[in-house]
């Protein structure tokens, strides 16, 4: 048999991916090792987001294989495609739709039955359910023999033995589909299969003694030596994650074992024939006994420039021209340039190479500088090769102008005019790469278009309306179908609270609920002061009431919502501030049922914090669920859920999805407050502007979450002051315990320089962003400028934390641009306004006459007639 595969077998793998705290068969590290997985995903939408968590970390350490005959979309077929699988299986009457993708997508039939052999085309065939004990399998053999399907995956039956299927596969010439649970590296252990033992069974040795011939190569693929291995050896480097060998003359060879130049292992495959291991290793010092690197010679190329850059990095003498490569990163910076501008400008095949080995050689410093090895950009240009999903390839602006390529309106680039001379290449509007510094993008508008400015202004990508709906709407219906029980299954689900009965708990809340210190309490009960007293001032004293014309009075007056629903995010932060923030104005406003959901902890209990504000406004329950799962509760109601006529509050992308979702459905008869969604921030700073002040208004917002945006507008800053700022950002972000969230927001947020104020206004208005922050000289009279925005911080001393906290304003506000269209929460949130009409007779005179013949405009005679008859009425009197 011959294989492309790099394994004569797969490892069918549980879904979501069933690699962590694995309780028996094979665990992680043993998997990774063999590198060939199978995942066959079931119909649960909230798997798939999952299992692309999985795919963008490990699409290069494992390579997967689906069957996706369970995915109703082809967008997500694909998507899973340019995500690196290397293969998916559909069903047959599918294939038509895929036929683009060529060998990466083969059908799928059920059962044992030869005749599903002939739905196997030029790219193979699944068959699932392969059950040894209910088939002719002599005659399966024989059949799949004769059509030479290749390659042809046979996945059994759970309970199948697995030593004879694997048997039974190799007779077809087919590669079995082993569950993980069913495999081990453990000698003698009952009911499971040695996995080196599947191995073995596949290869071919043509030694008396067995032993197959084995190359070990590093990460880079650089071949360090030959050495044997048996199926003893192989199963012992498996369990351990090392390299280990056999020795001809002296038994396992754990290598590194006296010399302390030891092995990780990280993938073991066979040859195309099966008559070739090969190890692929971290080798720590030397894989040879002489004085190199391995045993065919010292690396060469790429190879050897890292392992002398890394030697550099440590060894240069302070103050060299090597040293400053890695700790000057503005020299490091100007040399990558000047180097991509000589190879641009390079002419014969001689110059394209030098200068090509010099581009290469300052951006692996680059990379040696952040800590990034030639195995992680070799692993990124394979995760790059799987992509089935192409980019346009055209050049960014700055870039395209400077070859005289014209961007047009959509961002594409049209035909390039005659090449300019070469200019001297720039930093503006290029991001940031400084080894491990957390710093935004700068853009010059002196130098950029109003487009750049637009498209880097982009809120961080979300998922499509149509993709998330495809998520959310099952769960909706579900819940909407099958109440409490629905909601209980999620919220066991997402929120692992499987100790939970009951998805709600009802006021009165017990004590031991709310337990908290008196600190905590104190300054709960300071904000909830200060955030009643601003929205009770919103009240309406008095209702409206206006004579239009003698005897016509009009009115307006106001009523509370009887019933809402408040929506307080759990995710990667408690936030019983945004549970003060939607309770104390529904409180004030008078609402009689006040709902509150949110997502319980992992033990099943809610944070005491919000149950104490739960308890201070008067709830009457808490939902414990969050996501489209806790919407659909409120808007529909359950057994034990009231259902509200009104859901505010923010949440992500799904929750803001459901909210929408909720509020267009008609049988659900609810309103939602506006879409709010990811926290953002921009900041106004000119030359007087505190450059930690700044900083720390950037960061409280970016450490909400990676898909959080900041933007920093500075007026008139020389490099000075810009760098002044970029260096506390890059400071105070290291001594947060919430790091990796910020540098993750960080990486989609830029710095906008300015000259004016009003420059700075017309930015800020067309952004509309949720927080807006003037760090300026004269704050208060820039204000009038303020056209959208949620809430407006003004001067150094009001950071945007008061808001979301004590000062008594409200911090539920209009995200992604609506602040062009929503206000965000106030009182009037939580009221409705009722207009009523008083007519005296008079009046009726007074008016009836327009009323009447807009009515005959209209042909509606029964509105005509309902004045006219009360008008001959007053005239018989």
């Amino acid at each position: 048999m011959e294989s492309i595969l790099p394994l004569p077998f797969l490892v069918s793998v549980a879904v979501p991916p069933g690699l962590n705290g694995i309780t028996e068969g094979l665990n992680r590290e043993e998997v990774s090792c063999l590198g060939c997985v199978f995942f066959d995903l079931p119909p649960a939408p909230h798997v798939l987001e999952k299992i692309f968590r999985f795919l963008k970390r490990h699409n290069v350490e494992f390579e997967p294989y689906f069957d996706v005959t369970n995915l109703p979309s082809k967008d997500d077929v694909v998507s899973l495609l340019d995500a690196g699988a290397r293969k998916v299986f559909v069903k047959p009457e599918q294939l038509p739709e895929f036929f683009d993708f060529g060998a990466r997508v083969a059908p799928v039939v059920i059962g044992s039955n030869p005749e599903g052999l002939a739905f196997g085309n030029q790219y193979g065939l699944l068959i699932k359910d392969f059950d040894i004990t209910s088939t002719d399998v002599a005659q399966f053999i024989e059949e799949s023999k004769a059509k030479k399907i290749t390659p042809l995956f046979l996945k059994p039956v759970p309970g199948t033995d697995l030593e004879l299927f694997a048997g039974i596969a190799a007779q077809c010439n087919a590669i079995p589909i082993l569950p993980s649970t069913g495999l081990t590296t453990t000698k003698d252990q009952a009911g499971k299969l040695l996995v080196a033992k599947v191995l073995s069974a596949s290869w071919r040795s043509d030694r008396p003694d067995g032993l197959l011939p084995t190359i070990v190569c590093d990460e880079n693929g650089t071949a360090l030596g030959l050495v044997y291995s048996s199926e003893e050896s192989v199963n012992e480097a498996l369990r351990t994650q090392t390299g280990v060998y056999q020795s001809r003359k002296r038994g396992l060879w754990y290598k590194g074992a006296s010399s302390g130049d030891t092995q990780e292992l990280v993938r073991i495959s066979l040859d195309c024939d099966f008559d070739a291991l090969k190890f692929i290793v971290k080798q720590k010092g030397r894989f040879c006994h002489l004085e190199q690197s391995g045993c065919f010679g010292d690396l060469k190329g790429i190879s050897k420039l890292e392992q002398t850059l890394l030697a550099r990095k440590k060894s240069a003498p302070e103050g060299s021209y090597t040293a400053r490569l890695f700790s000057d990163e503005k020299l490091l910076r100007a040399k990558i340039m000047e180097e991509a501008e000589e190879l641009c400008t390079a002419k014969t095949p001689e110059e394209v190479a030098f200068e090509a080995a010099d581009l290469i050689y300052f951006a692996l410093t680059r990379a040696v500088s952040a800590g990034v090895t030639l195995a992680d950009i070799e692993k990124n240009l394979d995760a790059k090769s799987w992509k089935v999903k192409r980019r346009t390839g055209n050049a960014k602006g700055v870039w395209a102008e400077k070859e005289g390529i014209t961007v047009v309106a959509n961002g594409a680039t049209a035909a390039p005019a005659p090449a300019p001379a070469p200019a001297p290449v720039t930093a503006e509007a290029v991001e940031e790469t400084t080894p491990g510094k957390i710093t935004m993008r700068r853009f010059d508008m002196t130098k950029v278009t109003a487009l750049e400015l637009d498209a880097a202004l982009k809120r961080p990508s979300q998922k499509s309306s149509e993709a998330i709906m495809k998520i959310i709407a099952p769960i909706i219906d579900d819940v909407r179908k099958n109440g409490d029980k629905a909601v209980l299954s999620y919220t066991h689900k997402f929120e692992k609270a499987t100790s939970l009965t009951s998805p709600v708990i009802k006021a009165p809340f017990p004590e031991s609920l709310m337990q908290l210190p008196a600190e905590t309490i104190a300054a709960i009960d300071t904000s909830f002061e200060n955030i009643r007293k601003f929205h009770a001032a919103q009240k309406e004293e008095k209702p409206l009431e206006v004579e239009t014309m003698p005897g016509v009075i009009c009115s307006r007056f106001s009523r509370p919502i009887e019933a809402v629903g408040l929506y307080v995010p759990g995710g990667t932060a408690v936030l019983p501030s945004t549970a003060l923030m939607l309770g104390v104005p529904a409180m004030v406003a008078g609402c009689k049922k006040i709902v509150l959901a949110s997502p319980p902890r992992a033990d099943g209990s809610i944070t005491p914090e919000i149950v104490y504000v739960a308890h201070k406004v008067g709830a009457e329950s808490i939902v414990l669920a969050g996501g489209a799962q806790a919407v659909a509760a409120m808007a529909y109601g359950t057994e034990s859920i009231t259902k509200v006529d009104k859901i505010l509050g923010p949440g992500n992308q799904f929750v803001t999805a459901a909210k929408m979702f909720v509020s267009n459905d008609t049988n659900a008869g609810v309103g939602i407050d506006m879409p709010a969604g990811p926290s953002e921030v921009l900041v106004i700073a000119d030359k007087d502007a505190n450059p930690a002040f700044v900083a720390s208004d950037l960061l409280s917002q970016a450490e909400h979450g990676v898909d959080s945006q900041v933007v920093l507008i500075a007026v008139d800053l020389n490099e000075e002051q810009l760098q002044a700022i970029e260096d506390e950002l890059h400071r105070q972000a290291m001594e947060l315990p919430r790091v990796d969230i910020v540098r993750g927001a960080i990486a989609h947020s830029i710095t906008v320089m300015v000259k004016t104020v009003d420059e700075a206004m017309d930015i800020s208005n067309q952004y509309a962003p949720e927080h807006l922050i003037l760090q300026l000289k004269e704050a208060e009279k820039v204000v009038d400028q303020v056209m959208n925005a949620g809430s407006v911080f003004i001067g150094e001393w009001t950071p945007e934390s008061v808001g979301d906290y004590s000062a008594g304003v409200n911090h539920s506000l209009p995200t992604y641009g609506y602040a062009k269209q929503y206000s965000g929460v106030n009182l009037g949130s939580f009221v409705k306004h009722i207009t009523s009409s008083n007519l005296t007779a008079e009046g009726l005179r007074n008016v009836g006459s327009a009323v009447m013949q807009l009515a005959k405009v209209e042909e509606l005679e029964a509105h005509r007639r309902a004045v006219s008859i009360r008008l001959e009425h007053m005239n018989r009197a």
